[in-house]
């Protein structure tokens, strides 16, 4: 536990670039890495860096189980009295309960360990029960400000908290903490109860007679093994007519799952474990799981070895779990790739049919066709732009619903990560490809003005007329070629070709415009994800620098 202060400041900088990793994209795997990376947040906030840095402070054993295991009713006759409520209605524990001795209360009041939970404290109540519904909390003036609507207000705002409680007959050195049910029907309660035992400098594991073989309990065991923490189990409530089958198969699979070194402490089935837990069970019930907890807290040795052996563990595991969820980042971003490249492919193919269609005349058909053959005889040099700026509207969408498709299309495969885009709006872009159309209508007017202002026959010209014909000589293509010999009469020959140039600069600026933002709102929310690939470098260059100074 001699730690060097490069070696924190390595694990601190490994912190940071967990923390700043994300797994936004719904893949395969993607949940097992966020749980991952939550995990591996608790263990470097709640356990390895505060351990780390004041390995004096006591030790935190973290009592957890299955529901119903009898953990509250373990922890209050540890203690002597009741300190956290048990009872028949499932889940009991949802505010978890740390007890100490008075003299340690101070390493526990801070933000020290669990930072996120809000500080509750109880004084010690010296002989006297806990009564939970008729006793009023005061908050531990040594604990951080609670944010508005952080107390009473329903089990949310109790899930955040952790109520301390001392009581002098814990030895110095202990404290112990009742956690929520690990397989509790409620999500909070369970992601609570992982964050709490991650914080633990000894795991407390308790089962029952009738569930020790159950999944979730042997999850936790098989975690505890992979990380080499400090670990001790309790068989509880073992009716004493199967007690020596129950235990020799217990005993069986731990050693079968290589935990068979692990302390291993059974507590009979008694009264005083019926009828919800309300009592406390006999002295001689825990004196074997308290005497084993106050030597690891008291003897400095067996102190040592408990602390340092935890540590050492989650040290060792973060070289297996880091490259794991490095993995996952890697694999986000080459998805993130994949999907915008996607979008690019498809716009990047209707801006070239856009242009074809410009080039070869399309939007010199239909309504605009009939007025341009009208103009100007039977038909007004408004009409016959309003007619070809419909005709420009209809091509951009159209252009925008074939690249929609084509990436419904090409994401078809992949639906979830397909999700991650904003949704296909025929109706939304129709509005949106108006507003640019009619915009480049006006730019289109300015300049055929400036242009009319500056021609040697200015009086004459008409500046509406001249801006048709220029529409007219852009969309049409070869069907309207008659547009441009009439602008090259109009202003001649250098001033029609300029007006064209100015005029096609504008269209090629609008169709990149339209297109291009199209593109951008249908990739927004992927881009805003920020999946990029100095995530998965960044954790590995952490893990490699922490590595080096261990």
């Amino acid at each position: 536990m001699d730690v060097r202060p490069r070696l924190l400041d390595a694990l601190s900088a490994l912190r940071d670039r967990v923390d700043a990793a994300r797994f936004p994209l719904p893949l395969p795997g993607a949940a097992r890495a966020r749980r991952n990376r939550a995990e591996l947040l608790a263990q470097l906030d709640d356990y390895l860096v505060p351990r780390l840095c004041a390995p004096e402070a006591p030790l935190l054993a973290v009592v957890g189980g299955s529901t119903g295991a009898g953990k509250s009713t373990l922890v209050n006759s540890l203690v002597g009295r009741r300190v956290t409520e048990a009872g028949v209605l499932r889940p009991t524990t949802r505010t978890p309960v740390l007890v100490c001795h008075p003299d340690d209360h101070h390493w526990f009041a801070g933000p020290r360990v669990l930072p996120r939970l809000h500080r509750v404290w109880v004084p010690a109540q010296e002989g006297a029960a806990y009564e939970a519904d008729g006793m009023d909390d005061a908050v531990d003036p040594g604990a951080p400000e609670a944010s508005d609507g952080s107390e009473g207000e329903g089990p949310d705002d109790e899930l955040s908290s952790l109520r301390i409680e001392t009581d002098r007959s814990l030895p110095r050195g202990l404290a112990l903490l009742d956690a929520p049910d690990i397989d509790s029907l409620v999500a909070r309660n369970r992601e609570l109860a992982a964050a709490l035992i991650c914080a633990a400098d000894v795991w407390v594991l308790v089962t029952t007679a009738t569930r020790y073989a159950d999944a979730v309990p042997w999850h936790l065991l098989r975690t505890a093994k992979e990380y080499d923490v400090t670990l001790v189990t309790v068989l509880d409530r073992v009716p004493h007519q199967v007690a020596a089958e129950v235990s020799r198969q217990y005993d069986a699979l731990l050693e079968h799952a290589g935990l068979g070194d692990v302390p291993r402490f059974t507590i009979p089935e008694l009264p005083e474990s019926a009828g919800g837990g309300s009592g406390l069970l006999p002295a001689t019930a825990v004196a074997g799981l308290r005497a084993w907890l106050a030597q690891r807290a008291q003897d400095p040795a067996a102190r040592t070895v408990a602390t340092a052996r935890t540590a050492a563990g989650v040290l060792s595991s973060l070289g297996a779990r880091l490259p794991g969820l490095a993995g996952a980042s890697a694999v986000q971003h080459a998805a993130a790739v994949r999907l915008l490249q996607r979008v690019e492919d498809a716009y990047g193919r209707a801006v070239e049919r856009v242009r074809l269609a410009v080039e070869s005349g399309e939007m010199l058909a239909g309504d605009a066709l009939t007025h341009w053959r009208g103009h100007p005889q039977d038909s007004t040099p408004d009409e016959l732009l309003t007619a070809l700026t419909g005709s420009l509207v209809a091509l951009l969408s159209c252009a925008a619903d074939a690249a929609d498709e084509e990436i419904a299309a090409a994401c078809s495969d992949d639906p979830a990560t397909g999700s991650v885009l904003a949704p296909s709006d025929p109706d939304g872009a129709a509005g949106r490809i108006g507003v640019a159309a009619r915009r480049w209508r006006r730019c289109l007017e300015e300049i055929a003005e400036e242009e009319v202002r500056a021609a040697e026959r200015a009086a004459s010209l008409d500046a509406e007329h001249v801006a048709a014909l220029l529409a007219a000589a852009l969309l049409g293509g070869r069907r309207a070629r008659t547009a441009g010999e009439t602008l090259a009469d109009l202003l001649g020959a250098q001033g029609a070709l300029r007006l064209h140039d100015r005029g096609g600069d504008l269209l090629s600026g609008c169709l990149e415009q339209v297109l291009d933002a199209e593109r951008d709102r249908r990739a927004a929310p992927l881009e805003a994800l920020e999946v990029t690939p100095e995530h998965q470098v960044d954790l590995i260059a952490a893990l490699s620098v922490l590595q080096k100074e261990r």
